[in-house]
């Protein structure tokens, strides 16, 4: 056969287009305005052509190419093969031979592979088919469809034949073709939706995508002629559809322009939701039948029938048999529009999206078939997606209106009964905690577009704070539009989801009206970041959350400039890949005339000195505000400590709290930090030391500070330091100061001994301490040292509130002194004695006393 002739049979193909199956192969290839699509193969993403002709190049000649229905796999082998005539590509193979499994699917009987390739219109004279036989290599074999051939191709179970004249059938022609027995060389293309067969091709598999969103626009831009139209539908499609799966399917492209260029030549507003889509669909397609209203109405309640028969049976197709059984005998004229043909007098719908649609709107007509809501969305949750998307749009009056005009009316008992269901259903949903569940109840309302029936739903009461996890585009879709319908709120928490520029496009109106925004455990793309950062500076947003991100010193400085006009009062950044080189920026927006931010956190970044030093000169201007600076675990010692201090003594700091855990400070750090905590013009209040290597020598400096008449700190955690008895009885003589303001005080495993406990004991009778919360756990002083402490507990001026004993080694032995001192003691409401010695035998008269001391609020 000609090569001429083979690009005729493609170009002339009979052109098969409808709204809902599709452009054919022939009409987009004789545009000119072909788009490739997109395929994976193993982690890489090609243009589908590209990748076919390098795998066809390869070691093993076949190439496998798989993919959804609708997502260009057909057409993409129709222009490969008439580029191919046209010399353009694939010339080192002389034949090429273009199969459709479903027609081989109809041979009977044995024939050999001569007669099958004359089967398949190739005719091909003697002289040729010698040439195929002598070089195989120059053969290619291009078969598509091979979902629809219903014969397995498993090797295994055919006896496999190597003789190009030896009469077989056709399954084993093919099992013999593909598993090399047969004209071993040849080259092998085959397209197929997912099936078991693909396990027995050999070769390279090459996933279709579809259109990605670059291609989708090229598509938009080829089919409208107006470039303004192209632009306004595409960018419609993107902001409403563009997020389902689906819209990579070329076939979906041509449906959604289809729809788009008739409502747009009729001046009619374009559909917002996917429900909405599929209303003026069927319309269009209603009206494009010119039937009558009662024909229309029996037309979609058979298709409704045999929808749910597919759907319930799981079935992609029906007998010619099964739809006389549906009703469509008046109207089987009228099907094509709706349902193709495969196979012998085998019917499936175009798409499985109008094969829902068509059963959710024969719901709302026949109250007689589906008189259940529950019972209707069991019967068919197996094999559909979007039926109660569909059935929440359709319940609306403003989306099911179009069709009444058409179908004849909705009936109010079914739109009454899925709305109560639906109300009912969701407001159990959202009791509880299942977020998969959450995001459907969110979908659902989005369809719905009923502002009125998001509040009667989404109370307070009904929606706790969840905090939204791997969220995809589609779900921060509905979660906008939730939260955007309920109005300004207090709190969106979204972790462990990738955070793409689309991402931030959908959910940028939810952040601005959000007081607390948290995406922790995010993977935040830079693209993403201009359009959080504007939405935070437009809104309302006091408090934003970025910890354990992906963030890093580029993209936080793309954020920082979008922050200089915000009332954001909290940032957190916990561990998100910092280093010094952004602190210059966080500088610049705590300096900033409009900066609002009090209270910065940084743990777990590696910022180091030169990065906090950098923080410590913005705390020199009169317009930073930040009252508080969480920076555990950043890489701190005591070169940066003399900028602080300068800082904290400027006059113009209003720190309040610092946070230096697990910093090593160490002591001549905090020699430094005691110098300004002296200074009349220092007020920081809270200072927290904990694991920041020190030992008894920096305790000389903390008296001191103790001492002086202008200290102002109210909370002192030195846990976990090496203090031993001297350090700790020099900070007790500190604290015996009548006007020490210590409230807080936490020495948390610091090498105790009982001589520190008897003089803590002795500064909480004193008459004068502060104390309210004390924190002495994980030393080792047993029953005796800790006597000391019942002892001051009992006494009238102890004021603690708070004390914690964990692991000091108490014994049963205690229990006395401790139900004695919790007798005479009006002020402590919580008590911390876990990972002790006791025994069930203690537990008697600790449970009694809780009982006579309404004062106390938990014991531990």
């Amino acid at each position: 056969m000609e090569k001429v002739d083979v690009l005729n049979r493609i170009l002339k193909a009979e052109d098969t287009a409808t709204i809902l199956g599709g452009q054919s192969p022939a009409s987009v290839i004789n545009s000119g305005k072909y788009v490739p699509v997109t395929a994976k193969t193993q982690d890489n993403l090609r243009c589908l052509d590209d990748a076919i002709r390098t795998g066809l190049c390869g070691e093993i000649r076949t190439v496998v190419v798989v993919g959804p229905e609708g997502s260009g796999k057909t057409t993409a082998l129709h222009k490969l093969v008439a580029d191919w005539t046209k010399g353009e590509c694939l010339q080192n193979f002389s034949h090429v031979f273009n199969f459709q499994f479903r027609e081989m699917g109809f041979s009977a009987g044995e024939l050999c592979l001569e007669t099958l390739i004359q089967q398949g219109h190739y005719q091909i004279p003697p002289e040729s088919m010698c040439l195929v036989a002598e070089k195989p290599d120059g053969v290619l074999f291009v078969f598509d469809g091979l979902d629809e051939y219903k014969h397995s191709l498993d090797p295994t179970v055919h006896t496999l034949t190597s003789d190009l004249n030896q009469p077989a059938s056709v399954s084993c022609l093919l099992a013999s073709l593909l598993d090399g027995a047969l004209l071993k060389g040849a080259a092998f293309l085959v397209a197929t939706r997912p099936t078991d067969n693909v396990k027995f091709l050999k070769g390279t598999q090459l996933e279709v995508l579809g259109f990605q969103k670059q291609q989708r626009q090229v598509y938009f831009n080829n089919f409208f002629t107006d470039h303004a139209a192209a632009n306004k539908a595409f960018l419609h499609m993107e902001r409403t559809l563009g997020f389902y799966d689906f819209c990579a399917a070329p076939k979906f492209c041509w449906t959604v322009c289809s729809i788009y260029k008739w409502l747009i030549d009729s001046g009619t507003k374009l559909p917002e939701t996917l429900s909405q889509l599929f209303v003026h669909i069927l319309v269009h397609l209603i009206q494009t039948l010119s039937l009558s209203k009662a024909c229309s109405r029996g037309l979609v309640l058979a298709l409704g029938r045999m929808a749910s028969h597919c759907l319930h049976n799981q079935h992609s197709s029906c007998s010619k048999h099964a739809i006389d059984s549906f009703g469509f005998q008046q109207n089987l004229t009228s099907v094509d529009s709706f349902l193709r043909v495969q196979g012998e007098e085998e019917f499936s719908f175009h798409s499985q999206l109008i094969q829902e649609f068509v059963l959710a709107v024969a719901f709302f007509l026949d109250v007689s078939t589906y008189d259940d809501v529950e019972k209707m969305l069991d019967n068919h949750k197996g094999g559909a997606k979007f039926l109660d998307f569909f059935m929440s749009g359709l319940s609306e009056p403003a989306q099911y209106r179009l069709l009444e005009d058409l179908l004849g009316m909705f009936s109010s008992d079914q739109i009454k009964g899925f709305k109560s269901w639906f109300k009912s259903s969701s407001e159990k949903t959202l009791r509880e905690y299942n977020k998969s569940e959450h995001y459907r109840c969110f979908h659902l309302l989005h369809q719905a577009q009923n502002e009125t029936l998001v509040k009667e739903i989404l109370t307070p009461p009904a929606h706790p704070r969840v905090s939204h996890e791997n969220l995809r585009l589609q779900d921060c879709v509905a979660l906008n539009y939730v939260i955007t319908c309920l109005g300004k709120r207090e709190t969106l928490g979204v972790s462990r989801t990738t955070v793409l520029r689309e991402t931030m496009e959908v959910l940028a109106p939810s952040v601005s009206l959000l007081h607390t925004v948290i995406l922790s455990n995010c993977s935040i793309y830079k693209e993403s970041v201009p359009l959080l950062a504007s939405a935070v500076s437009l809104g309302v947003t006091r408090e934003l959350d970025l910890s354990h991100s992906n963030l890093g010193d580029e993209k936080l400085q793309i954020l920082c400039a979008g922050l200089s006009k915000t009332e954001l009062h909290r940032l957190n950044l916990n561990v998100c890949e910092l280093t010094a080189a952004c602190c210059g920026d966080l500088a610049s927006v705590l300096t900033s005339e409009t900066s609002q931010l009090r209270i910065l956190q940084m743990m777990f970044n590696q910022i180091g000195d030169q990065g906090f030093t950098k923080l410590c000169e913005a705390m020199h201007s009169p317009n930073c505000k930040l009252e508080e600076l969480e920076i555990p675990n950043c890489d701190l010692t005591a070169a940066s400590m003399e900028a602080f201090a300068a800082s904290l003594c400027s006059g113009e700091s209003k720190l309040r709290r610092i946070d230096f855990k697990d910093n090593m400070i160490g002591d001549s750090g905090v020699q430094a930090l005691c110098k300004a905590l002296q200074q009349p013009l220092c007020k920081l209040q809270s200072l927290r030391l904990f694991g920041s290597g020190l030992t008894g020598a920096c305790c000389s400096d903390l008296k001191d500070v103790f001492m002086s008449e202008h200290c102002s700190l109210s909370e002192l955690d030195l846990s976990l330091n090496d203090l031993g008895q001297e350090g700790a009885l020099l900070l007790c003589q500190g604290l015996k100061r009548p006007s020490c303001p210590i409230e807080i005080l936490r020495l948390t495993r610091c090498e105790l001994t009982p001589a520190v406990f008897e003089e803590v004991g002795s500064v909480l009778k004193n008459g004068t301490c502060q104390i309210k919360s004390l924190h002495l756990d994980i030393n080792s002083v047993g029953d005796k040292g800790v006597k000391y402490l019942w002892d001051a507990v009992a006494h009238p001026s102890c004021l603690l509130e708070e004390l914690n004993v964990e692991m000091t080694e108490l014994t049963d032995a205690c229990v006395e002194d401790l139900c004695a001192a919790l007798r005479d003691n009006d002020t402590l409401k919580l008590l911390e004695l876990r990972n002790n010695c006791l025994t069930d035998a203690a537990v008697p008269a600790i449970v009694q006393v809780m009982k006579e001391k309404v004062s106390m609020e938990e014991l531990k």
